[in-house]
């Protein structure tokens, strides 16, 4: 008995200290998935979250890109860029609200995948790019951005995985960007964008593009 006792006696801070080490690890892994500046989900984590979500034929795929976001940087300072990028991002998540997922997929590109729950998407887009064009509490009114918008519903394109569908949402943002729409949906926009247009598109809107400010 007194074998028993001490082998169990050795065993509980081991099995304690294990499950301390594997929630630490959990929890460093969860970080990680966030990113830092933004709180958003990396890709990794939006990747994960957003195709569970591409089974709910309702899924609607949004991509995100803050336009001259290299000028702004190097005119007004990267602290003026990451102030854009996080209002940027905060915008996105509420409008994603908790039944969708939102990310930064590296620099100034956003990604989302929204549950359209009434068949407006097209509307809401449309709205929630002139929400975007609010100005940005706390900043200079010289720092402006336009914000180009792409998306595609899952629904018209059975099967396809996130990436096809975030290719598609790529084509018809920068469709947007060549055309100065703002918004485009992937179909229209694949008539319109082409390696030309795309390149155009990465350089920035512009200068002649309607002026929006990223709202807080």
């Amino acid at each position: 008995m007194s074998t028993l006792l001490t082998a169990l006696a050795t065993a509980g801070p081991l099995t304690a200290g294990w499950a301390a080490h594997t929630w630490w690890m959990r929890v460093r892994l969860h970080r990680a998935r966030r990113d830092p500046l933004t709180g958003l989900w990396t890709r990794d984590g939006f990747t994960r979250r957003a195709s569970k979500l591409l089974s709910d034929p309702r899924s609607v795929v949004v991509l995100a890109d803050v336009d001259r976001f290299k000028q702004i940087n190097d005119r007004h300072g990267h602290a003026a860029g990451d102030a854009l990028l996080k209002a940027t991002a905060d915008r996105l998540a509420h409008y994603v609200g908790r039944s969708g997922v939102a990310g930064r997929l590296g620099g100034d590109e956003f990604a989302a995948v929204v549950i359209d729950d009434h068949g407006t998407a097209a509307d809401l887009l449309a709205v929630f790019h002139g929400v975007l064009a609010r100005p940005a509490d706390g900043l200079d009114p010289a720092v402006h951005t336009t914000v180009s918008l792409g998306w595609v519903r899952a629904a018209d394109h059975p099967g396809e995985d996130l990436s096809g569908l975030l290719r598609r949402a790529d084509e018809a943002m920068y469709a947007a960007k060549r055309g100065r729409a703002g918004v485009r949906r992937a179909g229209l926009g694949r008539l319109f964008a082409s390696v030309t247009g795309r390149r155009s598109g990465r350089r920035g809107a512009r200068a002649d593009a309607p002026k929006m400010g990223v709202a807080a």
